[in-house]
C-alpha cells in the first residue's frame, strides 16, 4: 500500500532522511522506532505530504504522493493521521470534531454522520463524552477522540506519530488498547512510538532508524532478541539496562 523508494529529505544542510527504501503491505502493522532525532516523525509525515521530500518517490496505492499531479485532498482523506498533540478543534464539541470532515469532504448527511460518529466513539470508549469539548477531556480521552476522528473518513491506512508521548503514564494504556483493537481488525498501520511493549505485541514488522536511515527491518521477536545492526544492538541493550 505504501512504498518508499530512495527517499531523501533535507533541512538546509542537514539531511534528515537518507535513501529510504521500504514497503508497507495491506493489513500490516509497522512500528518505527529508534532514538530521538533519528528521523522517525519526519518519515511518517512524508506519507501525507506534511513534509516534502527532495529525492526519490513515495507511492500510496500506486500513486506518487509527491508527484505534481497528486490530488492532495483525496490523498489525505484516504490516510488517517493521529498527532502527538491531538490537534482537536478546541471550539468544537467531540461530536462536531468527528463529523466535520465526513460532512464537508465525503458529503455525508447530518444524521448519517452522527450515527457513524457515535459508533466510532463507542469503539474508542468515548460515547459518553460526545457533547463535551476537548478542554474538558484528559489527554488520553482527547487522543481517543482524535483516533475516532481519523477513522471517520474510513481510511485504508492509519498513521500514528508518537500518539502517547504527550500523555501521563496512566493514560498511555487506554490509547494503546484502541490501537491494539484496530490492528486486530486488520487496519494497515504505521506507528512511530517509544512504547516497546506495544511494538513487541502488535507489530508485524519493526523498522529501526538512526541518523535518517532505516538500519534494520525485522520481525519483533528477532529484533528484540537478536538485532543484527550494531546500532540496534546498542539500542536494545540500553532498553534492557533501563
Amino acid at each position: 500500500m505504501i512504498m518508499f523508494s530512495n527517499v531523501d529529505k533535507w533541512y538546509g544542510q542537514y539531511q534528515a532522511l537518507t535513501k529510504i527504501n521500504a514497503e508497507i503491505h495491506k493489513g500490516e502493522v509497522v512500528v518505527v522506532c529508534g532514538p530521538s532525532g533519528s528521523g522517525k516523525s519526519t518519515l511518517i509525515r512524508t506519507v501525507n505530504r506534511l513534509e516534502a521530500i527532495h529525492e526519490g518517490q513515495i507511492l500510496f496505492e500506486g500513486h506518487d504522493i509527491h508527484g505534481t499531479d497528486a490530488n492532495l485532498n483525496r490523498l489525505r482523506s484516504r490516510i488517517g493521521f493521529v498527532f502527538q498533540s491531538f490537534n482537536l478543534f478546541p471550539h468544537l464539541s467531540v461530536m462536531d470534531n468527528i463529523i466535520l470532515a465526513p460532512t464537508k469532504i465525503r458529503a455525508l448527511k447530518g444524521a448519517a454522520a452522527r450515527k457513524q460518529a457515535m459508533e466510532l466513539l463507542e469503539r474508542v470508549g468515548m460515547a459518553h463524552k460526545a457533547g463535551a469539548y476537548p478542554g474538558q477531556l484528559s489527554g488520553g480521552q482527547q487522543q481517543r477522540v482524535a483516533i475516532a476522528r481519523a477513522l471517520a473518513m474510513e481510511p485504508p491506512v492509519m498513521l500514528f506519530d508518537e500518539p502517547t508521548s504527550a500523555l501521563d503514564p496512566e493514560m498511555v494504556g487506554e490509547v494503546l488498547q484502541v490501537m491494539r483493537s484496530l490492528a486486530k481488525d486488520g487496519m494497515t498501520m504505521m506507528c512511530v512510538t517509544h512504547e516497546m511493549n506495544f511494538a513487541r505485541e502488535v507489530a508485524d514488522t519493526i523498522w529501526f532508524m538512526d541518523a535518517g536511515q532505516i538500519l534494520e527491518k525485522a520481525k519483533p521477536d528477532a529484533f528484540f532478541s537478536q538485532p543484527e545492526h550494531p546500532r540496534a544492538q546498542r539500542f536494545i541493550s540500553d532498553l534492557r539496562s533501563h
